[in-house]
Parts: structure tokens; sequence; C-alpha cells
């Protein structure tokens, strides 16, 4: 066939520049090859951001994909560390930390005086107490997630999901894929409401989401997708506020007196 081919067309010369072109193509595959996996969640990210300032009106979708985004970078998160540290700020300038072992013991801290927790859990959803154990053994799909938090949400109270998965995200040690998840799990919530780009109380700027609580209050996160880290909790008209320093896994315990 060649041969034939050949005889008909003569030899087959290349388009002025296509061996060139061709040689591009191959060195980026080889290049997007190496990229390390860690740099995915920030690549991801700075897409995103992009693709907002491109197109700023598409808040419904925008607010979605940063989630998404959000969630991307919680997977990769580290959860190396000894302790589970949670370092706040209250309304009124009032400071509280927060240890925990992977064993169960947890200090809490305020306005730097520490005292041992005992009798019950650090950690609750919905006013129940949850263990670390059962923290961990959460599902990383995120519609098993959602529908694991609903059966353990109390009868009526339907409309804390939102504040339910939220929780998972910064006030108890979840693994990486339940972080992941529950970021996912709160991306399809038709609740969950994108507010676009805010400052919190410290200055630092992140993406907004708000959601109602059964109270009939307005919470509102605001998140830095590209750490996936939640930077405050502030409910509308006088609530709760919350600054969060961290929300991490540290080495670096309480000093015990």
């Amino acid at each position: 066939m060649d041969d034939l081919l050949r005889d008909l067309y003569g030899d087959p010369h290349p388009a002025p520049g296509a061996r060139d072109r061709v040689w591009r193509r191959v060195t980026a595959r080889r290049r997007r090859r190496r990229l390390p996996w860690l740099a995915i969640p920030a690549l991801a990210a700075a897409t995103l951001a992009l693709l907002l300032f491109m197109n700023p009106g598409r808040q419904e979708l925008s607010g979605r994909s940063i989630l998404l985004s959000a969630a991307t970078s919680a997977a990769s998160s580290s959860q190396d560390g000894t302790y589970w540290h949670v370092s706040k700020l209250l309304d009124g300038g009032k400071s509280t930390e927060l240890w925990v072992t992977r064993q169960g013991r947890a200090w809490k801290a305020e306005q730097g005086r520490v005292a041992p927790i005992t009798g019950r859990s650090p950690f609750s959803m919905a006013g129940r107490d949850l263990t670390f154990d059962q923290i961990q053994s959460l599902p990383a799909d995120a519609a098993a997630l959602r529908e694991r938090v609903t059966a353990m949400l109390p009868p009526g109270s339907e409309g804390l999901l939102a504040d339910a998965l939220s929780g998972l995200l910064w006030t108890k040690p979840s693994p990486p894929w339940v972080r992941a998840a529950a970021y996912r799990a709160m991306a399809d919530l038709p609740e969950v409401r994108y507010l676009g780009t805010e400052t919190d109380a410290k200055g630092r700027t992140g993406e907004a989401f708000s959601y109602g609580l059964p109270t009939g209050a307005e919470r509102t996160l605001i998140i830095d997708p590209v750490s996936s880290q939640v930077l405050s909790s502030v409910d509308a008209r006088g609530g709760r506020t919350e600054i969060v320093f961290s929300a991490g896994w540290t080495d670096k315990g309480p000093d015990l007196p």
C-alpha cells in the first residue's frame, strides 16, 4: 500500500514547521507527566481564579467550582502530628485553643489558661458527642457522607445538615478524604449560597458562603480554597463570631502547668 501511494503521489513532504509543532507537543506532554502531584491543588486554584476573573457574573457556577477546588486541596492536606489543634478568637476578643490526641486526651485553653477536658468528648455534632474514631470512620464519598451525617442528626433537625458538614471542615480532626467529601457535599446543597470574595475581621481575603440555621440566623463561612482552610464563621444579626487562626495537626502540645 505504501509503495502504491508513493507511485501515485511521490514521497510525502511535511508542511513547513510541522516537525517543530510535533516536537513542542511531545515535550509539553512530557512536562505534564513530570508535574508533581502536590502542585495539582495550587494549579487548580489558580485556574479557578482565572475563570472567576473572566466570568465574574456566573456566581452560582463559580461558587460550586470554588468548593470543589477546596475539596481537591483538602484531599492532599497533611494529617501528620501528635495533637489536633484549633486556635480561634471569639466575640469580645476571647481567645480559645483546643488540643486533642489520637487517643482521646484533650485540653482547652481560654485566655492562655490550660485545663484538661474530662467526662465527655471534645467533639460533637448537633449536641451529640463524637469520638475520634467515629470521625475517622466517616465515608469519603460525598453522597455517603451526606447520608451518614443526616442519620446522625436528631429527628427534625434537617436544617442543620449544612452546618454539620461545615463543622467537619475545621472544628473536628476529619481525615483529608472526609474534609474533601464534606466540601463536595456542601457544593451540592441548594441552601449553601456563594456571596463572593470577602475579607474577614483579621483582614484576610477568602470566598464567602452562607446557609441558614434552624434558629433563623444566617451563618457565613469565609474559606481559603487554595489551602482549604476555614478563616472565619460569623452569624448574622449579632450572633456568634469565630475567627480561626489555625485548625490542623501539630507536634506542639499545650503548655501544661
